[in-house]
């Protein structure tokens, strides 16, 4: 299902070395598209639709087709679709400008507007996109909180996304202190790409010997150097080099990938040939630990209880010290590893194999990896870094700093230095002996591996009666951010295969963790909600009693079944604080939905007067199928119309048989039409219109309690007079409380007809 229903690979035939217009590379095209997805006005993240697509390595170019089609054919007026792109995790989004959590971090990613009236469609063209997976998400305007019924026609529109990319296949590689020739145009830039090894520290790029094809005005070229790819958030480091050379050099550049160096020209009509040449510094390598892992399999078992756990990989069980590539130079860095460990969906809990307490000096960082896979993004990244000041004195103006980031670590923090490598960001904390405790939360975290590193700084010489501290790094993977509080809930979304989770708020609470009380409900007026709504019940009593004073006792029960399991399902229903569920909230609205409905069924065939052996057939097979329908649909419009309109239609019909075998109208009672069936008549259709077609989130506790005093008074209205041959003390007609004499063994019956006594 989430795989692309169309790819295909369109080989272009470009001999090498040649003047066409790719140069020396050649391009493949790829071609991918998702299923089309209605949309929804936003009013949660769930009400986002969310695709995901994979762009390969050496892709030059990305192009999206977005799509939007109307499902009707009616005037809907034009309505705004807003697109969000993001890479490497779903977009994290802030339509309605709510508050986020505290210590919640989240950068804007790229939104589009596409207006729609019937069907329209934009393109978005991206150079150099960064490989790896690319998330596509689409809704309509807020929620205006208008409660659509299911069934009735509305405005829907439909979103495919379609992507088309062209890859290079034979991008040549730059390999360290090499030196190759290349040549760029304007329209055919020069492509390469080099491998940066895990613990490089350093990066440079220099293009050199830079001259024209025709050899006129060779002193300037006028090129562009570009490192790294285009993820939207960032961008590639870029020079412009005005001489016959220049060099790009990246501090802390992303470990263990490829990257894509890119020089183009400037000149109009004009070929650059040039050189170039790369150098990669790896400064700090990791102690060899050999090939033997008994002692770290019994370290791993002696550090975690759960079967599953696995240590980091590239890493040492115990805390190495790193050391220079040759072995000689003092370390750089403190290596620490880390065991991971699946604790459930979307639930992932790292914790450090020496313990959970991490030393922390000053001579040099402390670093921590933890691997973020694509099953772990749909997620909050969470990190709470606590400083250990049991043992040791931590002076004032000192404290430990640490920094989060993806794809490489910073090796190196002091005062001046920022969260951040070369290509990408970082989140820093800050932890002290007055504030021993640093949270960071990061929603929908990046597919990449994570770097932690710590150190302590100590200003003027001055850390306390120690330079090393304990300090306690907690990362862990949970679904939401801090289970959506007091007034969400965090639930559980898929978009094919792919797993993410988002909050969804109530009573009026709003936000990523329904933290934001702008619009929340006091509890007064939720306590006033749950009295309307449960209370409002009680209406059905007058119905109860009418129907057993005209024995009615069938009907009876099911207005009774009807009034105490909407009660306690609208005590269940309630988004705040002021809830009572005495059962399961599924069991409670499958029982309220199905009262409704049989009231409603009952009512009508008892206005029919039909015969007891034939209303009472029908009140059984019309209960059977209305569960079954509840069961498949409990929302279905036609769960309501059918079975309203298989009543009046027998109703009808019993009607017109009477009023043709009398010849005259039925009821003939011009009483009973004015008192009783023309105001039930109004009561039902008032409130079945004020059901459909008035009913918001903001009004609902109003207009759905005066819906339950509407259809209990209809009911008391519609509900015919007793039958004049039931017998006045009993239920049904056979069956009585009344003495009946018995002669010489035996029994005198009743006639109702005639009431002659016969000896049988």
């Amino acid at each position: 299902m989430g795989y692309c229903l169309l790819r295909g690979v369109l080989f272009v035939a470009l001999a090498a070395w040649t003047s066409a217009d790719d140069g020396p590379v050649t391009f493949v095209s790829e071609l991918s598209s998702k299923p089309a997805q209605k949309l929804s006005k936003y009013g949660w993240y769930g009400n986002v639709r969310l695709q995901k697509f994979h762009i390969p390595e050496e892709t030059a170019v990305a192009r999206w087709l977005f799509s939007v089609t109307k499902g009707h054919t009616f005037h809907c007026g034009q309505h705004n679709v807003t697109i969000y792109i993001q890479y490497g995790a779903p977009p994290v989004i802030n339509p309605t400008e709510t508050v986020f959590p505290n210590a919640t971090l989240w950068s804007p990613c790229l939104s589009l507007i596409l207006p729609v009236t019937s069907q329209s469609s934009m393109t978005f063209n991206l150079s150099n996109p960064a490989p790896g997976d690319w998330y596509i998400g689409a809704h309509l305007p807020e929620d205006d909180g208008r409660i659509e019924q299911k069934g009735f026609p509305s405005c829907s529109y439909f979103f495919q996304p379609q992507l088309s990319i062209r890859r290079a296949v034979d991008t040549p590689i730059l390999q360290p202190d090499t030196i190759i020739q290349q040549t760029a145009a304007p329209d055919r830039p020069a492509r390469l790409k080099l491998y940066v090894p895990e613990f490089a520290s350093s990066l440079s790029v220099s293009v050199a010997d830079c001259s024209l094809e025709d050899g006129a005005d060779s002193g300037n070229c006028s090129l562009v150097l570009r490192l790294g790819s285009t993820s939207l958030q960032h961008r590639p480091v870029t020079v412009n080099c005005s001489g016959i050379g220049c060099s790009a050099s990246l501090s802390n550049p992303p470990w263990d990938t490829w990257l894509r160096v890119v020089v183009e020209s400037r000149l109009d009509n004009r070929t650059v040939t040039f050189t170039i040449a790369s150098n990669c510094t790896v400064g700090c390598k990791p102690k060899s630990v050999g090939l033997e892992t008994d002692d770290d399999i019994s370290r791993l078992r002696g550090n975690s209880s759960s079967t599953d756990s696995t240590a980091a990989s590239n890493d040492s069980v115990t805390a190495d010290p790193v050391t220079s590539s040759n072995g000689s130079a003092p370390a750089c860095v403190w290596s620490i590893s880390v065991i991971h460990e699946e604790v459930d969906v979307l639930s992932l809990r790292f914790t450090p194999a020496s313990g959970a307490n991490v030393s922390v000096t000053d001579a040099h960082p402390t670093l921590l990896v933890y691997p973020l896979y694509t099953q772990a993004t749909g997620g909050t990244l969470n990190l709470q870094l606590t400083l250990n000041t049991t043992n040791v004195t931590l002076g004032n103006s000192s404290s430990v700093v640490a920094c989060l980031s993806p794809r490489a670590p910073v090796l190196q923090l002091n005062h001046s230095q920022s969260c951040g490598t070369a290509l990408f960001g970082g989140y820093s904390l800050r932890v002290n002996a007055s504030d021993p405790k640093a949270v960071v939360r990061l929603p929908f975290p990046q597919s990449t591996t994570w770097y932690l590193t710590l150190q302590l700084l100590c200003y003027s010489n001055d850390c306390g009666n120690t330079s090393s501290v304990s300090v306690v790094p907690e990362v862990f993977i949970s679904a939401c951010v801090e289970d959506c509080g007091t007034y969400g809930e965090c639930r559980l979304l898929r978009s094919y295969s792919y797993l993410y989770a988002a909050c969804v708020c109530k009573a009026g609470w709003s936000g990523w963790g329904c933290t934001d009380d702008s619009a929340a409900q006091s509890y007064s007026r939720q306590l006033t909600a749950t009295l309307l709504l449960t209370l409002s019940n009680l209406s059905f009593l007058p119905a109860i009693v009418v129907a057993i004073k005209r024995f009615y006792i069938t009907e009876a029960a099911v207005y009774l079944f009807t009034m105490f399991f909407s009660t306690f399902y609208h005590a269940c229903d309630q988004p705040g604080v002021a809830v009572m569920c005495i059962m399961d909230y599924d069991a409670l609205q499958y029982c309220d939905f199905l009262g409704s409905v049989c009231s409603i069924w009952v009512t009508i065939l008892c206005m029919a007067r039909i015969r007891h052996a034939f209303k009472y057939s029908l009140f059984m097979l019309g209960a059977l199928l209305i569960a079954m329908s509840m069961q498949l649909d409990r929302k279905g419009l036609w769960n309501l119309l059918g079975p309203v309109l298989c009543a009046v239609l027998c109703m009808v019909t019993a009607w017109v048989y009477r009023g043709v075998q009398r010849r005259r109208c039925y009821p003939p009672s011009w009483r009973r039409w004015v008192l009783f069936l023309i105001p039930g008549a109004t009561c039902a259709l008032v409130g079945v219109c004020l059901y459909i077609f008035t009913e918001t989130e903001d009004n609902y506790y109003y207009t759905h309690s005066l819906w339950h005093l509407l259809v209990a008074s209809c009911v008391v209205f519609l509900l015919p007079p007793k039958e004049k041959n039931r017998e006045a003390s009993g239920w049904s007609r056979g069956w009585s409380w009344s003495w009946r004499p018995r002669v010489c063994g035996y029994t005198l019956c009743q006639s109702d007809k005639d009431e002659l006594y016969t000896v049988t």
